[in-house]
């Protein structure tokens, strides 16, 4: 692992808590990596004790560190996780940012995943949207620079008595295979441009790679590895 160093303090340890993959990074100040992005796969029954222990051993292999900041995919409130649909029932109601304060005896601060990358994104000018597509579907909408929290797109019913989840998770792509999966994805955008009347929207998440039609001026798709990079913004905005 490459470990660069860096005067600009502090040092924020940076996870992205995934329904396949858990990642981490260390930035510092400005938001420079100072590691390569480490990855260990997400455990099979990733309950919370289970996927601790599995960041506890990626934290082994980072420099030391000032601060944590953590993308969880799932509506999450004041350190709290209230949705886990993508892991395991044992997250609802658990207080992450608490415990791992108590852990790793560093200050925390928790949000969900998407609203984590749209950070590292946004320009902080009117109604700026995300959509992650990974594993699941994640969302996050922001006015001004500032975050609402808990928008949960994914499960909300789309088409057929299903989710927008269903059909542009991952199971939906395996599922329609790339060809339906772009034109469902256009339907969506469109859809989500009605209801929330966007001035721009950010689209990540691993299977952006997947995305085959041209996006219009106000819609730009952003790096995966901005699910890590936003971590420093998080602290900038959850001081």
């Amino acid at each position: 692992m490459a470990t660069k160093t860096s005067e600009k303090t502090p040092h924020t340890l940076c996870i992205d808590i995934g329904g396949t993959g858990l990642k981490v990074m260390l930035l510092d100040a400005v938001g420079k990596p100072l590691t390569d992005r480490l990855r260990t796969p997400t455990p099979e029954q990733p309950t919370p004790a289970s996927v601790l222990v599995a960041l506890d051993t990626l934290k082994e292999q980072v420099p030391a560190f000032d601060r944590v900041a953590v993308g969880f995919p799932g509506v999450v409130k004041r350190g709290i996780v209230y949705t886990a649909a993508n892991l395991h029932p044992k997250w609802v109601e658990f207080h992450l940012q608490t415990e791992l304060e108590k852990r790793w005896k560093r200050p925390v601060r928790v949000a969900n995943d998407a609203a984590v990358q749209g950070y590292a994104a946004i320009e902080g000018n009117g109604v700026e949207m995300i959509l992650t597509l990974g594993t699941g579907l994640g969302s996050a909408i922001y006015t001004d620079g500032r975050l609402c929290p808990g928008l949960e797109l994914a499960h909300h019913p789309w088409r057929k008595g299903k989710t927008y989840e269903d059909f542009l998770g991952r199971r939906g792509f395996k599922k329609h295979g790339a060809k339906k999966w772009n034109k469902l994805l256009v339907q969506a955008i469109e859809q989500t441009a009605s209801t929330f009347n966007w001035d721009f929207l950010y689209i990540g998440g691993g299977n952006a790679k997947e995305i085959n039609f041209k996006v219009s001026k106000n819609i730009k798709v952003i790096s995966n590895q901005d699910g890590l990079l936003g971590g420093v913004a998080l602290w900038k905005h959850n001081p």
